[in-house]
């Protein structure tokens, strides 16, 4: 059986190109320049070494003397007949060059179009069909199904028909079945078919952005619903229509290019996205720069790939010179065409934001040859700000100076610090200077930034200064020498006696100049200095017993003053290290002991001894009974260790206060002995440890008392 299928598709995308080349104007008089801005040259295949293509035309209005051409891209040059030739064989060409020209009367740009570059072949419809391959068909029975389109976007009235399936077998009683998403799942009835004919019908606008393609299934069924031919597969495709706009995931983009960087250097680039099939000219996007701003020195510094979106340098290197140029940001204004940028393309608009950053490229220099400083002796601190110039980016390490002094300063008595603020360099006095020693101080000083200097550029000699550093006389203040002045004296020397002689100097040699002496701190008044010579005396005796004396030093101040104009003062101290003499007795440190009145239950008490004296004018102490007639029978004294004794009652007495007179000795030679007398009192011992003690006056253990005492004692045995 022998089938005809006829399929008629019309496809109808206008393309219309347009090439503008366009001159200036006319003015009255001469521009200087380009007299053309815009040229056109044909691609024929290959651009041949040698061959003239086009000739510009350029005029600087001064019989263009000394006038240099350069080309964005140095496979070509400008000869001196003004006609762009390659310099070799050019076998793939960029669709635009740019010719700079420049003389010292004029500066301006021109751009040359390529036109008939090879370019891919868009998608055909052929291929979105499937033309030339074989169509899909079911192998069963003869049920045939072409593919089918539909365009996007269609407008009423609907349903519309787009194809028809048959079935070569096909009986009166069998009729055709649509299935699937579009059909009768979800998106449902988008498709119908004709059960008698098989003619397929799209019901409502597709959206190819929602849904780009269709697969359903076609069958033949009895009016039973007995399966009959397939089911067999049927694919739509939706067109795609040229329905949105190229859009920029932004509408600002930054991007920064280095100052100095070469032509052709690649900035930034600029993608947009069209949600139009990409395998048409309806998502096939050409980029375009309208404007720049500012337009100086030149409206085409930069430059757009219309495919890639690459924005490059146009401008040269030496003008692209962040110091020179007008500002350091440039705005360009991307439009982004679909239809492969035809006049019929849909635009986009993003704007790019450039800046020309700063490379180290200009060396710091010191505003003046030559500072000068003032400074007073022995002061310190901030004496000078040394000022530099920098062209470079402020706030940068291009910018940023450091210090350093590289000569005159032996002693390291000067310093020099950065102010953050304004980068001066501010030169300190470190150690005190002194003006008798040197009164100029001559510094080289030099400056460099943080970053290094690109390679051709270097310091050159503003780049160091010299300070000099005046230093003013003061009248300075007497030194003493040695400071403290330690001396070791005994104490109790005689009134008058020599304790040290105070050395104090003048430190302006230059000057003649006196000196006086006078107390200035005597916490205890035992020191007198003579005025002239500085000897020092005793105007009382020394005592190293004394709370004005620490760890056995006693310290005065003493004060010089010159007889300059103003007079200058300086102070120095006198430590004496007192030795000790014997001359406090011992004594006992607690006045009042205990015993009990039974001579044979806790009938010892302990007695200590002291001594505001040194070893060995201190212990061993001995102590013993006074003179008194009788003391030996009630009381004992044995020693314990070298500062304490102990005291025994011998028998028994009754509870009262006695006053035990005692002689205590230390070891000095000669030796101190001090009369004393210590309290003992004699009280009743209970068995719990508690003392009963009478607090009454105390009786004196005379001779009397005591044989009161032990005739009492007597009578009651």
């Amino acid at each position: 059986m022998e089938i005809g299928v006829r399929i008629l598709l019309a496809f109808l995308v206008p393309q219309v190109a347009r090439v503008g080349g366009q001159e200036d104007g006319g003015h009255e008089g001469c521009a200087p320049g380009f007299q053309v801005k815009h040229y056109q040259v044909a691609f024929s295949g290959a651009f041949q070494k040698g061959q003239a293509l086009i000739q510009v035309e350029f005029d600087d209005c001064a019989g263009n003397e000394d006038v240099k051409f350069e080309v964005s891209d140095p496979s070509f040059y400008v000869d001196g007949d003004l006609n762009l030739v390659p310099q070799r064989d050019v076998l793939q060409s960029r669709p635009f060059l740019f010719i700079h020209g420049l003389s010292a009367h004029a500066d301006d740009m021109a751009q040359v179009e390529v036109t008939g570059l090879p370019v891919q072949s868009p998608h055909t419809l052929r291929g979105i069909l499937g033309v030339g391959q074989t169509l899909p068909f079911r192998s069963k029975r003869s049920l045939l199904i072409p593919p089918m389109i539909v365009t996007e976007n269609q407008r009423a009235p609907f349903p519309r028909k787009i194809g028809k399936v048959i079935s070569t077998e096909r009986l009166g009683n069998h009729i055709f079945r649509l299935t699937g998403p579009g059909a009768d799942q979800d998106p449902k009835g988008l498709f119908t078919i004709d059960i008698d004919t098989g003619e397929v019908s799209v019901s409502r606008s597709l959206d190819r952005e929602v849904i780009d393609s269709y697969q359903l299934e076609v069958s033949t069924t009895d009016f039973a619903g007995n399966l009959v031919e397939g089911p067999a597969t049927l694919v739509i495709t939706v067109i795609d229509q040229n329905d949105n706009r190229p859009i920029f995931k932004e509408t600002r983009h930054t991007g920064e290019v280095l100052e100095g960087s070469p032509t052709g250097t690649t900035v930034m680039t600029m993608t947009a996205f069209d949600a139009d099939d990409p395998g048409t000219n309806n998502a096939a996007l050409r980029y375009n720069i309208v404007r720049q701003s500012p337009d100086k020195p030149s409206p085409n510094m930069f430059y757009i790939d219309a495919e890639r979106g690459d924005i490059v340098t146009v401008i040269s290197d030496k003008l692209l010179d962040r110091e020179t140029l007008p500002t350091t940001t440039y705005e360009l204004e991307i439009v982004a065409k679909d239809m492969a940028g035809s006049e019929v393309g849909l635009t986009g608009t993003a704007t790019a934001t450039i800046t020309i950053t700063d490379k180290n490229d200009h060396a710091p220099e010191f505003t003046h040859p030559l500072f000068e400083a003032f400074v007073d002796e022995g002061s310190t601190g901030v004496v000078v700000n040394l000022t530099v110039d920098d062209r470079d980016d402020p706030d940068t390490g291009a910018w940023r100076a450091i210090y350093s002094i590289i000569n005159g300063d032996p002693t390291l008595s000067f310093e020099i610090q950065t102010n953050p603020d304004n980068n001066e360099g501010m030169l300190s006095v470190a150690k005190p200077l002194d003006y008798e020693a040197a009164a100029l101080h001559t510094l080289l000083i030099k400056v460099e930034n943080e970053d290094a200097l690109v390679p051709d550029v270097g310091y050159g000699p503003s780049s160091t200064a010299t300070v000099h550093v005046t230093v003013l006389d003061i009248n300075e203040g007497p030194v003493f020498f040695p400071d403290p002045l330690i001396v070791t004296r005994m104490e109790n020397i005689p009134l008058g006696s020599f304790v040290a002689s105070l050395n104090a100097t003048d430190p302006d040699i230059l000057q003649i100049q006196s000196i006086r002496y006078a107390v200035l701190r005597d916490p205890a008044g035992w020191l007198s200095v003579s005025p002239v010579t500085g000897t020092v005396n005793t105007s009382a005796s020394l005592d190293r017993e004394s709370p004005d004396v620490l760890d056995n030093k006693y310290t005065a101040v003493f004060i010089a003053t010159d007889n300059g104009s103003p007079p200058a003062t300086g102070t120095g101290s006198l430590v004496i290290h007192l030795e000790d003499y014997n001359d406090n007795a011992p004594y006992v440190v607690q006045s009042v002991a205990k015993v009990c009145e039974d001579a044979h239950d806790r009938n010892v008490a302990i007695v200590g001894v002291r001594d505001d004296d040194l070893p060995p004018n201190a212990a061993p102490f001995k102590m013993e009974l006074g003179k008194q007639l009788g003391l030996d029978k009630t009381w004992k004294v044995t020693r314990v260790n070298s500062t304490h004794s102990q005291i025994m009652l011998l028998h028994s007495l009754k509870k009262a206060n006695y006053q035990l007179p005692l002689l205590i000795t230390d070891s000095g030679v000669p030796p101190l002995t001090n009369n004393t007398e210590v309290k003992i009192q004699v009280c009743v011992c209970q068995k719990n440890a508690k003392m009963h003690c009478s607090s009454g006056h105390s009786h004196r253990a005379s001779l009397l008392v005591l044989l009161a005492t032990l005739l009492l004692a007597l009578l009651c045995l």
